[in-house]
């Protein structure tokens, strides 16, 4: 593949550890609703497939909310409970700020496609990756499919002016991986987010970054 033109971030897990205020805030609906909660390091699994899945997940089997109104009810209670909680501790991952910088002094296109909503996913990147302009921000819509399909990935790059083979998506988690495979686009995985080097590797993973530092190089500059 030819040197990437533009680089798609995933958002939770790989620009920033939201880990601690994700798991808080399930475990703040699990406790309201009279069910145990888990470790925050458990959360590192629920994450990554969406707040409708997460709010399924973390109920234990056969108490899980029922499709329909009830797992709605209990969205609505995560969406109340994150809200709140959002901006406890979120922070970039160390090296993320320097990396920014140097795509941005190399004029290299920016973008984040996550499935966490989009109202959040949009507050996020303005509240702790405001100094950086992003080409575009994606998060989980009504009418559009979540990652793996890649609906949003073709959508980015249509919104960036490419192909997207002329992208690389980077990510932490089998989801980004098989996302970046079925939209044709250069699948990076890291090393530091929610889930293992093992995982994005099965799922397709071509290149695995240690660190924020190593991204440059990638797309040929630094």
């Amino acid at each position: 593949m030819a040197t990437p033109r533009a680089v798609i971030f995933d958002l939770d897990g790989t620009l920033l550890d939201t880990l601690q205020d994700l798991g808080d805030s399930g475990n703040a609906v699990l406790e309201a609703r009279g069910f145990p909660t888990h470790p925050i390091e458990a959360y590192r699994t629920f994450v990554g497939n969406g707040m409708m899945n997460l709010v399924r997940d973390i109920f234990p089997e056969g108490s899980r909310p029922e499709e329909g109104a009830e797992t709605d009810q209990v969205l609505t209670e995560y969406r109340a409970a994150y809200g709140e909680r959002w901006q406890n501790t979120t922070v970039p991952y160390p090296g993320v700020p320097e990396l920014l910088d140097a795509l941005a002094e190399a004029g290299i296109p920016i973008g984040v496609l996550s499935n966490k909503a989009h109202d959040f996913t949009v507050k996020c990147v303005d509240a702790f990756l405001p100094g950086w302009k992003w080409d575009v921000v994606l998060g989980a819509r009504d009418g559009v499919a979540k990652k793996p399909d890649p609906a949003g990935a073709v959508e980015a790059a249509s919104l960036l002016g490419l192909e997207t083979t002329e992208c690389c998506f980077i990510g932490d988690s089998d989801v980004d991986m098989m996302t970046a495979v079925n939209a044709g686009m250069l699948p990076v995985g890291v090393s530091w987010g929610f889930r293992s080097v093992e995982e994005l590797r099965q799922a397709g993973a071509e290149v695995i970054l240690e660190t924020p530092a190593d991204l440059p190089a990638l797309v040929g500059i630094g």
